[in-house]
């Protein structure tokens, strides 16, 4: 597919990014590339706020205080 570049870019096709809602884009060398933003995975959060308290070894022995 070819598109023309105007004054104010290049407009891609919406059946290229069916349902995503935003996009990142970003030029590598002479490339430009478009990533799809999907919603971050909630695993990838855990251990960014820690909290405080009474298990000082929690993070070692995490059955322990599971179960």
């Amino acid at each position: 597919m070819k598109a023309r570049v105007t004054e104010e870019g290049v407009v891609i096709p919406k059946k290229f990014l069916k349902d995503i809602k935003e996009v990142e884009i970003r030029q590598e060398g002479d490339v430009v590339v478009v990533f799809p933003k999907r919603k971050e995975d909630a695993l990838f959060k855990l251990g960014r706020n820690p909290i405080l308290c009474n298990a000082p070894d929690a993070s070692e022995n995490l059955d322990e205080y599971i179960y």
